[in-house]
């Protein structure tokens, strides 16, 4: 047995939130005009990033989970420190000191009904690399989690080399790997790589990818995410979002080398596309404990009815959600539907982590009956299963 479910490493920061419920739901382009001061509410103070909001809802969800971010020797950096331990004893013994480096910070601007804006400040994450990961504690993990590449330097300059040799090593480890993704500003020196040649490298190290549809659209399909966006009119382009798309996307990212790819789709719930049963079962040690089960799969979850507090870390949420469930052997749809489940209890939080329950409560709350939303799947070939929640193509 080895000795941790999962390792989670990448980009941490703290999180600054400050409440904007007084504000309503007018526009953010009526509310931030130059000169304008708006009274707010209290700020929230939480670790941020896919270290923090992914490796803590695994903690939470029962899962033996050792984090490795990178922080600066500063108050924001001691902060990030006492943020986590609180959290738990040894979650914080995998950060790395760097003296010369500031501590990466995150401003989430959040009003009720809008999706957020992130003001974000790197620091110490452009300088982690691939020689930072604790090789020798990922070994003794089941899976290693990686996240947000698009906001840290060095694992997206000069090709992305030190994304894919980091990976390379963890997946000869025996571990199963798991890569999550950021939109970058399309402006920035991330914004301009070529996403493409980079799949293209890291992708066959990854058994289980799980970008938004947004980031994947901006980095695979750069003419039809600019459209989606001039459709959206500078709201969500999630409504425009149609189940061809995701199957023509998720396609193109099993033919790249990903062996599980799963899709956020904010409000619209969780999408997830399988590989075959011979590309499963070689996996690593999280691999599924059902193979045929998970095989040859194309699923839609959509998201469970909740009152909306804030959406800060609600994609990280769904995915330890849906990691938990992998670790745990469940079904793939049992998977699913935890992930959705859990997405759903983070954004009744303004942070990341306060509207999360343990694993057991989380499945009591699905089994009682939790409505879920019932999107109208217009195309031909999905099929409702009641029992889960869940759409399915059927071939």
């Amino acid at each position: 047995m080895r000795r941790w479910d999962a390792v989670v490493a990448g980009h941490i920061c703290l999180d600054l939130i400050p409440d904007l419920s007084a504000l309503g739901e007018a526009s953010l382009a009526t509310l931030l005009r130059p000169g304008q001061l708006l009274e707010v509410g209290q700020l929230a103070v939480s670790t941020g990033g896919s270290v923090s909001n992914t490796g803590l809802a695994l903690h939470i969800l029962g899962m033996r989970t050792q984090l490795m971010g990178k922080l600066g020797d500063d108050p924001l950096g001691t902060l990030v420190r006492q943020v986590v331990t609180a959290r738990g004893a040894g979650l914080a013994d995998g950060m790395i000191i760097d003296p010369e480096a500031d501590t990466s910070y995150t401003v989430i601007v959040s009003p009720p009904g809008t999706d957020r804006i992130f003001l974000h400040a790197p620091a110490a994450n452009h300088t982690f690399g691939a020689a930072d990961v604790r090789y020798d504690v990922v070994a003794q993990a089941r899976l290693f989690h990686f996240g947000y590449p698009p906001l840290m330097r060095r694992f997206y300059a000069d090709g992305a080399a030190e994304l894919v040799t980091m990976f390379r090593r963890v997946r000869e480890l025996g571990v199963t790997t798991s890569l999550d993704m950021a939109l970058p500003d399309r402006a920035s020196a991330a914004g301009r790589a070529d996403w493409r040649a980079i799949l293209t490298d890291v992708l066959p190290w990854v058994d289980v990818f799980l970008p938004s549809i947004e980031e994947i659209l901006f980095m695979l399909r750069r003419e039809t995410y600019e459209a989606l966006v001039e459709k959206a009119g500078g709201e969500s382009l999630l409504p425009w979002v149609t189940p061809d798309l995701l199957s023509d996307v998720s396609a193109e990212l099993l033919a790249m080398g990903g062996r599980v790819v799963g899709l956020k789709l904010g409000d619209r719930g969780f999408y997830l596309r399988t590989a075959d049963a011979a590309t499963l079962a070689a996996m690593g040690a999280a691999a599924p404990a059902d193979v045929a089960d998970w095989a040859g799969r194309e699923l839609w979850a959509p998201c469970f009815r909740v009152q909306v507090v804030g959406t800060t870390g609600a994609g990280d949420a769904t995915i330890a959600g849906f990691l938990a469930g992998l670790l745990r052997g469940l079904r793939v749809k049992e998977a699913l539907r935890m992930a959705v489940a859990v997405g759903a209890c983070n954004v009744e939080a303004a942070d990341a982590l306060g509207g999360l329950r343990s694993w057991e409560a989380t499945a009591e709350r699905v089994a009682a009956g939790w409505a879920q939303h019932a999107p109208a799947m217009d195309a031909a070939g999905w099929r409702h299963d009641a029992q889960y929640g869940v759409w399915e193509v059927v071939r």
